[in-house]
């Protein structure tokens, strides 16, 4: 069983790593030709791709440009541990132990604009690039045409013959990108509603946070039977059987 979660826009490159074990990207050659494209451009292009303030495109022109294989503990830091936002907070990796980031290197993927698709340890440089840019390169017109076919057989090589289960907990962004369509394996995908105005709905801050809640508990109770997931009750969520529809998993929560 994999489960999959989306990057974060925010980084921190800066606090020390809890943890010195760490692996390397599996497509950085693939990365290496994103940046050359990326390299071409302006501050003010990039602004413009990106859709970014002068001082962000400024940013990520200087990480573009100053971008370097090969990658070690001194130019570069773990994924789970370098991506910040509601889902890494929820998930909160600085507290996971030995066995927590050995479970999760096993089961746990990044999916990345930059990147493809990243195990927890990998190394990153810092980078700013969503799934959804419009980044022409030699494969199409965007980073879906670029990754698609990689995304997809790269993460069915490391499915389980015996059950073949993703747990999709991506962005609709990013897991447009894994083609799921064709993509050999029984996806299940977790929403959640918390309760507004008498009605369940997708609060998007909730929901982020909720997806990394839900990854740190599978961490947690090295979980591999997606039948144990509706156990999930962190924060007060709890598995909606009438809600559900199929492997559309729906998990609720009422105001405390």
């Amino acid at each position: 069983m994999i489960l999959v979660i989306s990057p974060a826009k925010t980084l921190d490159f800066d606090s020390k790593p809890v943890t010195d074990c760490y692996s390397q990207p599996r497509y950085l050659e693939q990365s290496a030709l994103l940046i050359e494209e990326l390299q071409r451009y302006s501050v003010a292009d990039i602004a413009s791709l990106m859709k970014l303030s002068d001082k962000l495109a400024g940013l990520n022109f200087a990480r573009f440009s100053s971008w370097q294989p090969p990658f070690d503990m001194g130019n570069a830091k773990q994924a789970l541990l370098a991506f910040k936002g509601e889902v890494y907070t929820g998930l909160d990796a600085d507290t996971l132990d030995e066995k927590g980031f050995e479970f999760a290197q096993q089961n746990l993927r990044i999916l990345s604009g930059l990147y493809g698709v990243l195990k927890p340890l990998d190394l990153i440089q810092a980078y700013r690039l969503e799934m959804s840019t419009k980044l022409k390169n030699s494969r199409g017109k965007d980073l879906y045409q670029f990754w698609g076919e990689q995304l997809r057989s790269s993460l069915e090589s490391e499915l389980n013959d015996d059950d073949n289960i993703l747990i999709n907990l991506a962005s609709n962004e990013y897991f447009k990108a894994v083609q799921a369509k064709q993509l050999n394996a029984r996806i299940i995908t977790p929403t959640f509603k918390d309760l507004k105005n008498g009605q369940y709905k997708i609060i998007s801050f909730y929901a982020k946070k909720a997806r990394g809640l839900m990854s740190r508990y599978i961490i947690d109770q090295k979980i591999t039977e997606p039948e144990q997931i509706k156990e999930f009750d962190t924060d007060g969520y709890r598995f909606s059987p009438d809600m559900s529809q199929g492997d559309d998993w729906v998990f609720i929560r009422d105001p405390s």
